[in-house]
């Protein structure tokens, strides 16, 4: 009953986004669900008239494809993760003990397997919402939680009511839940679309400071990207060792880092055992790092609703061009935080 129940509301919210783009939203502190609001997806960046490029990392592509969002673990016991080097977008968020999670975002190329597979936060939905409605890959939430991700205007892919996960017997569980794409892609043919979410690219600006490394952390995961002018990448590593492949060999880069200061709260779903994990607010403003091409740039990012995109500008107003290629964002420990 649940499954057919989720499955007409996926058609009926496709239908609604193609005619006003309505949808639920949570608020901000993750604490209320808001009215439905019309919206209107900004226009897909064109290199020319017969190029069509990917809003999420400006590179060319033949289409548009639909947007699959997966919850991935990332404690040392869980690495290295399997897919991650074909995500468009990572984002990095803090959860509970002061480590780390990683919300991969897919629609360019889709890997035949993505995991290990976590669980959802509150935060997850405010985020999820600039995607318009996207495929969203978890293991689970809270018991208070889960309906409100199940309500949330997504196309659930909760591991619990649908196909295509598995376990891996030589690793620990709970780190060891795998998705196949292929599958999870049939269980979401309405899925949204890639769009718009404020990204924009081109060439470098002026005035970037010449850096070989840069470094950020949570009370007990940290993360470094340093600068490859040979593989015109940022390396990344992850608690002073290299993130890499699911293969062990090559390290995972990315064409433009952001490190996006954000106020830090304190969700009002408690997880085990007992404690209130932190809620990343990507709905606001404030100030943020840009890495691309061996140089940093001090910029004011900006996302009014979780309805729309964020913009990242620099001093003088323009928009801050990414380099062409996949983006990992950091949401970082920003003033005004309440949890650490």
């Amino acid at each position: 009953m649940k499954r057919m129940q989720g499955c007409a509301l996926a058609f009926g919210a496709v239908l609604a986004l193609a005619a006003i783009g309505t949808g639920l939203a949570l608020l901000a502190n993750g604490h209320d669900i808001a009215a439905p609001a019309k919206h209107k997806p900004s226009p897909t960046p064109r290199a020319t008239k017969s190029q069509l490029l990917s809003p999420f990392t400006g590179e060319p592509i033949k289409a548009l494809h639909r947007v699959l969002i997966v919850k991935i673990d990332n404690l040392v016991t869980a690495r290295p993760a399997t897919g991650l080097a074909d995500a468009d977008i990572v984002y990095m968020l803090p959860v509970e003990g002061g480590l780390s999670r990683i919300f991969a975002v897919f629609s360019t190329k889709f890997p035949p397997v993505i995991g290990p597979v976590r669980s959802a936060r509150a935060d997850d939905i405010q985020l999820l919402r600039q995607f318009g409605r996207p495929a969203f890959a978890y293991s689970g939430a809270q018991p208070r939680l889960l309906p409100v991700v199940e309500h949330s205007h997504i196309v659930d892919l909760y591991a619990g009511i649908v196909g295509g996960y598995y376990r891996d017997p030589y690793r620990l569980e709970p780190h060891n839940l795998y998705a196949r794409t292929k599958t999870l892609l049939a269980e979401a043919p309405h899925a949204s679309l890639a769009r718009n979410i404020g990204f924009r690219f081109g060439p470098a600006p002026a005035g970037g400071i010449p850096t070989k490394s840069f470094a950020t952390s949570y009370p007990a995961a940290s993360f470094r990207f340093t600068w490859s002018a040979r593989r015109n990448r940022w390396l990344i590593w992850m608690d002073g060792a290299k993130a890499t492949y699911s293969t062990g060999r090559g390290q995972l880069g990315a064409a433009t880092v952001v490190i996006q200061y954000v106020k830090v709260g304190t969700s009002r779903f408690i997880e085990w055992p007992g404690i209130r994990p932190p809620y990343a607010k990507s709905v606001g403003s404030g100030t943020a790092v840009v890495l691309r091409n061996g140089h940093s740039y001090r910029v004011h990012w900006s996302r009014p609703s979780q309805y729309q995109g964020t913009t990242f500008t620099l001093p003088d107003g323009k928009p801050m061009p990414f380099q062409p290629g996949n983006v990992w964002v950091v949401f970082a420990i920003g003033p005004g935080s309440t949890s650490n």
